[in-house]
């Protein structure tokens, strides 16, 4: 984990967090993926209350991964805290995931596939970076962006 020094987190906009939020949960609790979309269950770091919010799924490679384009959000420091352990939900289909996060020298590849699936809604959180970046632009930002791999289930 990161110390405070490198922290990065770009916080939602009203629109995002009371209306786009809202309306991808939403359809995602009805059954409706939006491009992969699910809604991200995990156990609240301080309350032990469930903390719901809407995530993109990314398939690569045989693998599935969660991408945090904002950064240090709530739903990643409440993934490390539950030690992994997360629900993927679907309209009613739940599934018990374990997660482990990315180190930053094999992010990306990770990073790319998820900028070419998702860059017209995550884009802007990339610094400029792109799915066709280099190398070196690509290492530059992987530090700000926690990636997690999800466990296949059992």
């Amino acid at each position: 984990m990161p110390d405070a020094s490198e922290t990065h987190y770009r916080k939602p906009g009203r629109f995002t967090q009371h209306v786009a939020n809202n309306l991808v949960a939403s359809f995602t609790r009805a059954g409706i993926s939006i491009w992969g979309s699910r809604v991200l269950e995990v156990k609240g770091r301080t309350s032990g209350q469930p903390r719901r919010v809407p995530v993109n799924l990314l398939s690569h490679e045989g693998r599935q991964y969660l991408v945090a384009p904002r950064g240090e959000t709530q739903w990643v420091r409440n993934l490390r805290a539950a030690d992994g352990n997360l629900d993927l939900l679907l309209g009613r289909r739940r599934e018990h995931r374990t997660a482990h996060e990315v180190a930053d020298t094999d992010k990306a590849p990770i990073l790319r596939a998820y900028l070419r699936r998702w860059k017209a809604e995550v884009g802007v959180f990339f610094d400029g970076v792109s799915a066709d970046s280099t190398d070196e632009e690509v290492a530059r930002i992987a530090p700000r962006h926690p990636v997690f791999a999800l466990d296949p289930l059992a």
